[in-house]
Parts: C-alpha cells; structure tokens; sequence
C-alpha cells in the first residue's frame, strides 16, 4: 500500500525544510564586474573614493559664485564677466572672483571659486570687454540661482568608505555600473549552488528521441534546469532513471555526493513516491522531513535533508513540478547563496471568472494578465479606479506544459477561502 501522505501546509513545510539547511553553504569566487550580472555578492562592498571625487555641473551653462546672482530677474540681470571655459576631462586652470563666471559643459569639474551653474537658457551674450591684449565677454543672466544648485558636490552619490553593495545582493544593471563607476572591474560572488537533476521513469525518454507509443519526452528536467539558472544556481543533469530502487539509489547517491542540492522528478507520484522517499531515508540524516503538501498542484511532493543537504521529490507532472520549484527549491538555492530578502515582482488585477477551491488546501492557478478595454474601465461608484489587469486563470491539467507556457503569472487561493469571485482584486505573482 502506498504511504499515507501527512499534508503540510506549503508555508510550514518550506520553514521546516529550510531550518535544516545552513545558510550559504557556497564558497565565494572574484568575477570580472562585467560578467557579473545576476550574481550574488559574497562579501559587503565599500566605496574606495567618493563619487563624484569632484564638483560637476548637472547641465550647460555658466559656473558662477552664487550670491553675485542673487536679485537677477529678466527685468534686472547680473552682468559678469567670462574669464574663460572649461576644458572637459581637465580641471580648470583658472578661479573665478566677483562677478566672474566661465562657459562650463555637462559633467564638466567646476572651477575654484564656483559654487553654482546657471543654466544657459538664462543668459545671454552682450558682448566683448576687456582690453586688445585680453579680450573678455559679457555675459548677462537673469536668474539666481542657490548655493549648489545644478551641481553634484564631491561625495554627493557616495561617501569614501560607505557601503554601496550589503552582501547578498544580486547584481543588476545599476550595481554594475556603480562598481564600475568606483573602480571595482573585479567582484566577489557566491559560487552558483550546484544542482543535481534526476528523473526517474521507464517511460520517460530524452527530447531529441522520437516517441512510441507510451512515451513522453522529458520536460521536467529542463524546466527546472532554467528555473535553477534563474534563481542563480547551476544545473547538473544525471539523465533518465529507470523505475528501480537500486538505479535511482546509485544515481542519487552520486549527485549528493558531487551536488548542493539533489531533486528528483516522478518519483513522487502516487505510484513510486514510497521508492523516493525510501531513498531519501538511506541518504542520510535526518531524511524524509515533509511526505505531502497541502496544496494543488504539488500534493505528492517530498521535502528531505541528507547531511546539510537539500534532497527534494517533486511530482512527474510538468506544471506541477515547476510550480513547486518555485515554492521549494528557488528558496533553497537562494538561502545557499546568502540571497538578501526581496519582495516578489507580482501586480494588482480584476479575476474574470469565479475560482473554486477546497477549504484547507492552498491553490495555485496559472492566469493570463489582460489589458480591460477602455471602455470596459469604468471608475467604481466611490471613484476608485478598476484594477489596470484583468487575470484571467488558464484552466488545464498538471501534465499540460502548455498551461503554464501561457500564463504571466500565478495566482494563490488561500487555504481559508474557498475561493474566488469574479471581479475580485486579486495578487499576481509574476513568473
């Protein structure tokens, strides 16, 4: 008889699996900044010099001592004379006195004496000044303009020393331009989680095979294979098991031994999830902690840990085993890489259909976000604004890859609700 599954609620049996794992397990490695996007910072990155390390304009126009402006209007300008411009990429070799102004760029290092820019949509030449020998320009202005104002001071982005990066970020196009901008070109990563890749059944076969009859290509492996890379880990793929306990030992055996993290794909299905489970058990200690989850899809899903290790069953059905890499192993890889908490991306929509579920079990449903027809967005009768999403669920069973290929997002059903209704706003979490 197949083992009575003890259904855990997926919230208590994600804590319980991540209370056995030690956080960032992952040894740190020095990447080029370049090639360093979408990894995990190792270690706390201070700034070696402030930014910017000198003062600069914000715009065009002319580097001026703020209060010789003060009183400017079109009605009454200030004349000051221009003793010269700035030369960009250099500092200026000249300081500016009273009444005194230079032609400076965008970006362009502020001469001693300035400590503002008037932009040059208020100003205007007058004409020349000075004597033969050293011609000057008159420039008139006719706006004041603040101590700073269309400037950036030294330091102002960051301080000398200050931390820009806390350990445990994820790398984006910003952190990257921000590393180069202080000098870093190398940085110090978590290495990816390595991720070991079984599936078991004798009627699974590789994609590039043709199918008889009673075969199906194997989808789960690389399914989890991007989600893994997206989250930041590594896959290793150990290929298609057969249906026997001593394969599946053997293979699983050798993936803990070379991986972070083991899952196994089909084995927990109704049919073989006590020969997974039995496996988990002999890998070492403590083993099977969760037989079950709470939640559809996913029901049949293992949750172990073999000597620090994560060892996870995740049902043969292709929607249910993404969905719940999402739920399980995602958290995983990112408590191995020391991963800062962040919020998911997820949007605000209208539901379209009424959504039932059964009370205690917690559901997820794959929707398509739609845009409403604008004359379907009516404001409501307090003048608040409909949702700018509608969800739309996508209705499949959980071996139809397809229902999930075409959704946005998932929706939660609380294990409290016994569902949805129609017009509800409702959470999306984006994938």
């Amino acid at each position: 008889m197949p083992e009575f599954l003890t259904l855990l609620p997926p919230d208590q049996a994600r804590a319980e699996l991540l209370s056995h794992i030690p956080a960032q397990t992952v040894d740190s490695e020095p990447v080029d900044t370049i090639h360093a996007l979408g990894r995990f910072t190792a270690a706390d990155v201070f700034a070696p010099h402030p930014l910017p390390e000198f003062p600069r304009t914000t715009v065009d126009g002319y580097a001026v001592r703020a209060k010789d402006t003060f009183g400017a209007s079109d009605s009454l300008p200030a004349y000051f004379t221009m003793i010269g411009e700035v030369p960009m990429g250099d500092a200026p070799d000249f300081e500016l006195g009273a009444g005194q102004c230079a032609l400076i760029h965008t970006g362009g290092m502020l001469p001693s004496g300035a400590d503002a820019v008037v932009m040059i949509e208020y100003t205007q030449t007058t004409g020349k000044g000075g004597s033969r020998s050293a011609p000057t320009e008159e420039i008139e202005i006719f706006k004041s303009v603040a101590d700073g104002e269309n400037v950036i001071r030294i330091g102002e982005d960051v301080a000398q020393g200050q931390l820009v990066i806390p350990k445990g970020t994820q790398l984006r196009p910003a952190e990257i331009g921000g590393l180069m901008a202080l000098g870093i070109t190398s940085v110090n990563v978590a290495k990816k989680p390595l991720v070991g890749l079984i599936s078991t059944g004798d009627e699974v076969i590789e994609p590039s095979q043709t199918p008889r009859p009673g075969q199906v290509r194997d989808i789960n492996t690389y399914t989890l294979s991007a989600l893994i890379e997206k989250a930041g880990g590594e896959a290793i793929r150990y290929g298609i098991i057969s249906d026997q306990f001593q394969a599946l030992k053997e293979a699983a055996t050798k993936a803990l031994s070379e991986c972070d993290v083991v899952i196994i794909t089909a084995g927990s299905s109704a049919s073989t999830r006590d020969m997974t489970a039995e496996v988990i058990r002999q890998l070492g200690e403590p083993g099977v902690l969760v037989h079950g989850i709470n939640t559809r899809p996913g029901k049949p899903t293992i949750l172990g840990v073999c000597n620090g290790k994560a060892v996870i069953g995740l049902p043969g059905n292709p929607v249910s085993a993404l969905v719940n890499g999402y739920l399980f192993v995602v958290p995983v890889i990112e408590k191995l890489l020391g991963a800062l908490p962040v919020p998911k991306a997820t949007v605000q929509a209208t539901l379209t259909v009424n959504l039932s579920s059964q009370a205690g079990r917690e559901d997820w449903w794959p929707v398509k976000l739609l845009r409403p027809e604008r004359s379907a967005a009516m404001s409501s009768p307090k003048g608040k604004s409909k949702d700018e999403w509608q969800a739309d669920p996508i209705f499949g069973k959980s071996n139809l890859i397809f229902t999930l290929a075409a959704a946005d997002g998932l929706l939660r059903i609380h294990p409290d609700a016994t569902g949805l209704s129609a017009g509800e706003t409702v959470e999306v979490v984006l994938i």
